[in-house]
């Protein structure tokens, strides 16, 4: 064989070794899609009763009859269809109730969203009714553009809207309806 030749033959195998190495991609993602529709979740849990804790004390527990897992999705999230109650224990194990028909929690952005009869009460015992309400888990913020009823100790104020802290420190209803009292 000639010298020729056999550098011929080299340089087809070299371009036929390259061709297959940039010819793969890692299509784990893909494989784990097999079999699975884009439609559907991944996982169904049924009667739930998650407890969240810190430095071994219980700050939340979550309760929900039935939840769908659809983070097989590039949006990831959970969806709880047939509603959800959350109980929240403050640092001084006071506990406010969050209550929703339906809910869906966006991992990606640490989003939650709550819908239909939406009703948070308060270890002050306020009460807000909404139909839909946001809770952005890393700003620790809750909101809505959807009317609603905040209910305190002395007043009831009905409005369009919604934007307060978790801890209702400043809580402030956006387009007042309503009788509410003031001091002079």
């Amino acid at each position: 064989m000639s010298i020729k030749k056999t550098y011929y033959i080299i340089n087809i195998v070299i371009v036929i070794t390259v061709t297959m190495f940039f010819s793969c991609n890692d299509s784990f993602k893909q494989v784990q899609k097999i079999g699975i529709s884009e439609n559907e979740p991944i996982g169904v849990d049924y009667n739930l009763n998650l407890k969240y804790t810190d430095s071994g004390r219980v700050t939340a527990n979550l309760l929900s009859t039935k939840a769908l897992d659809y983070t097989n999705r590039d949006f990831p999230f959970r969806e709880f269809v047939e509603g959800v109650t959350l109980y929240h224990f403050d640092e001084n194990n006071k506990k406010s109730t969050i209550l929703a028909d339906y809910a869906i929690v966006y991992t990606e952005n640490n989003l939650i969203d709550l819908q239909d009869n939406v009703v948070i009460t308060t270890s002050d015992s306020s009460v807000l009714k909404t139909d839909q309400l946001y809770y952005d888990q890393k700003n620790e913020w809750l909101y809505t553009n959807e009317p609603v009823s905040f209910q305190t100790k002395q007043d009831i104020i009905n409005g369009n809207g919604f934007d307060s802290n978790s801890k209702f420190t400043n809580a402030e209803v956006l387009e007042v309806t309503g009788i509410i009292t003031l001091e002079d």
